[in-house]
């Protein structure tokens, strides 16, 4: 795409929307930042700009991929029931005492598609269950927190695989600045203008008190009922008071199902990439809340595992709603990580809910959240079932149905 700007101006405009869209650092707040060592030079501007807004302490833990799977390749079978707990739980104490988090992500999407089953999965669970404890704070939106992208070569050649990899990694990059508003003229202005207009589409939702929403299309008729005293939100706020942004980029308005409360069938409109394999054309029927039938034409094994990781993995803990014309759904590209793919299409999420989405939810204790019919699990997966055949409607608690997405636009 034609753009005006070095890459070097762009990348750090993206670090200045991270800082002061998305992170919102406040004075004397450390931060934590977890990143792919490829990102290095993201990382430095953001830290530069932590700093800059007040930041009394930015420390940034790196992953490496490729010993990631060294140890899949060459490490003893018992070493995946193991996980390093002093570094989860050291992560968990520093967001406990309220430092903000930053995660930038990049991963290759493929790297353990060819490793063996049993071993990704109990590798995912034991980090799950550890990471648990440093997630408590983010999904009970405690703290400012979160979540960006940098273009490492793997993840390019994943999304433009008939590219050579300098040109698949220029396009990722076209990519990820067009989605995060960073080639306007004025990439915060810019975002402040699409909250406004987020803030403005929720407080429509919030005034309607919509007992359910209803998905229907080719595959699909789902009615998806709600939390009691329910919010929907496009912009956040955390427990400390700081207005942030999760996602960058974001296109998403998103509230709580409740978790028994969900009947019918649904079809996936978009592949959904995890862990290395690509699960397509999901179909599930719900009955009183909970997955009683899950397939997919691909990836279906998986999917069923994921389903059995607990209770709360066959309820919903997210629905989301998304116009077609997105960025990311205008680039028609599949980016292969759901920070991006998510925000493409309507979307629901099977595990975890977000405290926020319940009126007053972050001073609400896990039992009180639970009445209101917040879904619990150790994990959070979002996957797509909006599209231009997809239409949705708002029903009242009284039958009262008022139609909010026609050919996948607003009505």
């Amino acid at each position: 795409m034609a753009h005006t700007f070095s890459h070097e101006q762009r990348l750090d405009r993206l670090a200045e929307v991270a800082v002061q869209i998305g992170l919102c650092p406040v004075p004397g707040q450390e931060v934590v930042m977890n990143a792919p060592i490829e990102a290095l030079p993201l990382v430095r501007l953001i830290t530069e700009k932590a700093y800059k807004a007040g930041a009394s302490l930015v420390t940034t833990l790196f992953h490496d991929e490729a010993s990631r799977l060294l140890r899949f390749q060459c490490a003893r079978n018992e070493s995946f029931d193991r996980v390093a707990e002093w570094l989860y739980g050291g992560m968990a104490k520093a967001l406990r005492n309220g430092s903000a988090w930053l995660l930038i992500t990049g991963d290759d999407p493929l790297l353990l598609a060819g490793q063996d089953p049993d071993k990704v999965a109990r590798f995912n669970r034991t980090t799950w269950q550890a990471f648990m404890a440093a997630l408590r704070p983010i999904f009970s939106f405690e703290i400012n927190w979160t979540i960006l992208s940098y273009a490492t070569p793997a993840w390019a050649q994943a999304v433009f695989p008939n590219d050579a990899e300098n040109v698949a990694v220029g396009k990722l990059w076209d990519a990820i600045f067009a989605a995060s508003r960073v080639d306007t003229a004025d990439p915060i202005a810019a975002w402040r203008a699409h909250k406004d207009a987020l803030a403005a589409h929720a407080k429509f939702l919030n005034e309607k008190r919509f007992a359910a929403v209803r998905f229907r299309g080719p595959g699909t008729d789902l009615r998806v009922g709600l939390a009691d005293d329910h919010q929907w939100l496009g912009v956040w706020l955390a427990k400390n008071g700081v207005s942030f942004t999760p996602n960058i980029p974001t296109e998403e308005l998103a509230t709580a199902p409740h978790k028994d409360r969900v009947e019918g069938v649904v079809r996936s409109t978009k592949p959904l990439c995890y862990q290395g394999t690509l699960i397509e054309r999901i179909s599930m029927r719900f009955a009183g809340g909970r997955i009683v039938e899950a397939n997919a034409e691909k990836g279906a094994d998986l999917l069923r595992e994921i389903l059995e990781t607990d209770e709360g993995a066959r309820h919903l803990g997210e629905v989301a709603l998304v116009p077609e014309s997105s960025p990311i759904a205008k680039s028609e590209l599949l980016f292969y990580n759901t920070l991006y793919d998510e925000n493409a299409a309507s979307h629901v999420a099977i595990g975890q809910a977000y405290s926020p989405c319940i009126a007053n939810g972050t001073a609400l204790s896990p039992a009180e959240l639970d009445a209101k019919g917040a879904n619990h699990s150790l994990l959070h997966i979002d996957w797509m079932i909006g599209s231009p055949n997809v239409d949705v409607d708002g029903i009242s608690a009284d039958g009262t149905t008022t139609p909010l997405m026609r050919a996948g636009e607003w009505v």
